[in-house]
């Protein structure tokens, strides 16, 4: 309605010739009457998942089913597995793969535990220049696709694993396209992960350059509020990855010191604990779409000693939680 009455206002003084009336005045005359935009909302945390990044707990040398237990006795409905732990214990009879009863056991676990396998951790080696580490890390992705696929995960990162040295973009989209295209028939989908130290691929805007560049619609990032830190990365830039390409968000937080370059892996602290810009990076993800999953995941050796495995979990859930106060 203020919409046409804005048209209104224009025409009518452009019909009763107000050449005395400066165009800016003009303007401003109807964007008075203009209707106000709607600020979007932070995020709104029931259109999210909380997960556990079972990597958290990794200090504690737990097997994969008491990984799980553990993340069902914190609170979490969902978590993110690592391939090491899975082959401990579904490894296949050749030793180069995954038993597919046993990972049909698993599934069966997680669900009597009320848990979801959203997604898992990996680091095969698609994305190195040497043609032969770069097939076989195709085929251990093949490999992870067809287990997770039992387990019900739908995605596996996909990290610039063993890269120590720039590549060109173009051929990491190039490499990218096939992983997703090697994945593809499992349901499984690879998410290009950022490291904030990889000298490869640490930047957003590579990470959309790249994936722009696959000419795939399941082209989607993975990104970690400690990774986009230390790369250097603007948080502003979170507003140009929409929701759709962003399936997985790792929380996690970083300390004001040491200096940026200096931190470490260890140095993450709980969600709300840190220097990160919590009420920016919520708003735009709410403003981006952003209805996936929120994993928790921090590798810090102090907590491993403060804390039992339960008690860092819940902890770290109940500071997601608290960020949406």
């Amino acid at each position: 309605m203020k919409n046409e009455i804005s048209r209104r206002t224009f025409l009518s003084a452009v019909s009763a010739g107000l050449g005395a009336v400066s165009v800016s005045n003009l303007a401003s005359a109807v964007a008075d009457e203009a209707p106000v935009a709607p600020v979007s909302a932070t995020l709104d945390p029931n259109r999210v998942r909380f997960c556990l990044n079972l990597g958290t707990i990794r200090n504690y040398e737990l097997k994969i089913k008491e990984e799980l237990e553990v993340a069902r006795d914190a609170g979490y409905r969902s978590v993110e597995i690592w391939f090491d732990r899975l082959s401990d214990y579904a490894r296949s009879a050749d030793g180069k793969g995954f038993d597919k009863d046993k990972l049909s056991e698993l599934r069966k676990f997680a669900d009597s535990e009320g848990l979801t396998i959203e997604s898992a951790i990996g680091f095969a080696s698609w994305i190195v220049d040497d043609a032969d580490r770069r097939s076989a890390g195709v085929d251990e992705l093949k490999r992870q696709a067809e287990a997770l696929a039992i387990l019900g995960a739908k995605y596996v990162a996909a990290p610039a694993a063993g890269a120590n040295e720039k590549i060109e973009l173009a051929k990491i989209a190039e490499r990218y396209r096939t992983i997703l295209e090697a994945c593809e028939p499992f349901g499984v989908r690879p998410l290009l992960e950022l490291w904030g130290a990889s000298p490869t691929l640490s930047r957003i805007s590579d990470g959309l350059s790249i994936c722009a560049e696959t000419d795939r619609a399941d082209a989607a990032l993975l990104l970690d509020v400690y990774h986009l830190y230390r790369g250097g990365n603007s948080f502003a830039a979170l507003s140009l990855v929409a929701g759709a390409a962003l399936p997985i968000f790792h929380m996690n937080d970083y300390p004001s010191s040491p200096e940026r370059e200096k931190l470490s892996d260890g140095d993450r602290v709980f969600p709300g604990d840190g220097a990160a810009p919590w009420r920016q990076i919520l708003t735009t993800l709410g403003k981006n779409g952003f209805d996936g999953v929120l994993s928790f995941e921090i590798f810090n050796r102090d907590y491993a000693r403060r804390y039992s495995a339960v008690e860092q979990a819940k902890i770290g859930l109940e500071k997601m939680r608290a960020l949406f106060d």
